[in-house]
């Protein structure tokens, strides 16, 4: 349950950090049934009195491009699944993205050759944001550098490979999952965010609310189940979820870590493909592959030896599919991907 309070905090908090100004225009394409594109390209221009250009396709993203340069927008909110089809679409020119004065993305990590690629081809620097529908959803962002003219020092608002600083009125807390005290700087931990985004709870279901809001000195804590880390500055680094680990042997392994090292195995970076764990009867869980591309299981395991990966990460089962399931968002849809694994394993028993 998100309030009036919670979705008007948010939107304040998100104006204030992008410094909207009375001259800007905001592309509204993202899903409004995801918070999002709801509080972010839907509310915040609407309270703040600013235009918004609406494309109801946010995987159109020549179509996008074209209400961007006709309309002169200059704030664009997106994920890295649709801004990866900017950079493939050859017909989409630099000049049709020349007035965005921001390019903010979300709901999903953003890809490292994505933000390179967005970078070459346009010259904008994608600035990656973190946040949940529980918090409506931002609780932080990489802002553009900015010049302090008192003193001519540069603030440092964006470092690439974080999702930045907590919005004002927001924090973040990084505690051991298991004791929940705070951890050291630089250590990583559970996620925690504070602030006045912080859903009321799950509708009808405070056993579900409980587990995931948790009172600390005073203060309301929504438990992300992402684990990460702060630097000494306050930037905040995702590692991965909690939730996205097998643990076979008795070790854990991270399926992220699985992914990015099959796709270095593969020399291909865009390959759509996710890794997911299953119940294993002799080590505990076993890691499952679902591509949308042929993967050669042998010259993947080669390939993963050779790049000195630990051989708990190589999976122990690979299974073409049309496509990899996603959300609304873009983002891929993990427990879909669990189920869809479920029954193919099942199905060749």
């Amino acid at each position: 349950m998100l309030s009036h309070r919670n979705i008007m905090a948010n939107l304040k908090q998100v104006s204030d950090v992008l410094n909207t100004e009375e001259r800007d225009v905001v592309m509204a394409s993202l899903p409004l049934f995801h918070a999002f594109g709801l509080t972010v390209t839907q509310f915040m221009p609407l309270i703040e009195g600013l235009p918004l250009v609406c494309h109801a396709d946010p995987t159109d993203a020549l179509g996008t491009a074209k209400a961007i340069a006709r309309y002169q927008v200059t704030l664009l909110c997106g994920t890295s699944t649709f801004f990866r089809l900017y950079t493939r679409n050859a017909k989409i020119h630099p000049l049709m993205l020349s007035s965005l004065r921001l390019v903010v993305a979300g709901a999903e990590k953003l890809n490292p050759d994505v933000r390179d690629a967005f970078k070459l081809k346009f010259n904008k620097d994608i600035l990656e944001g973190y946040g949940a529908t529980e918090t409506t959803p931002v609780a932080g962002v990489n802002l553009p550098d900015a010049l302090d003219y008192t003193d001519w020092k540069v603030q440092i608002g964006n470092k690439t490979g974080t999702v930045g600083m907590p919005l004002p009125g927001s924090n973040f807390k990084i505690v051991d999952p298991d004791s929940f005290e705070e951890l050291a700087t630089g250590e990583a931990g559970m996620i925690l965010i504070g602030g006045a985004q912080v859903m009321k709870g799950y509708l009808n279901n405070p056993e579900k609310t409980a587990s995931v809001i948790k009172q600390i000195d005073g203060q309301r804590w929504y438990i992300t189940g992402d684990k990460g880390h702060l630097d000494t500055d306050g930037f905040l680094t995702i590692v991965d979820r909690y939730s996205r680990f097998a643990k076979l042997g008795g070790e854990m392994v991270s399926l992220s870590a699985v992914e990015d090292a099959v796709r270095l195995a593969l020399h291909d970076s865009d390959t759509e493909l996710v890794a997911v764990n299953l119940p294993d009867t002799k080590k505990g869980e076993k890691i499952v592959l679902l591509s949308a591309s042929p993967v050669e299981p042998d010259s993947v395991r080669q390939a993963m030896l050779v790049h000195g990966y630990n051989p708990l990460m190589i999976p122990s089962e690979y299974y073409q599919i049309n496509e990899i399931p996603k959300l609304g968002a873009g983002k891929t849809d993990f427990k879909k991907a669990k189920t869809l694994a479920v029954e193919l394993t099942s199905a060749t028993l």
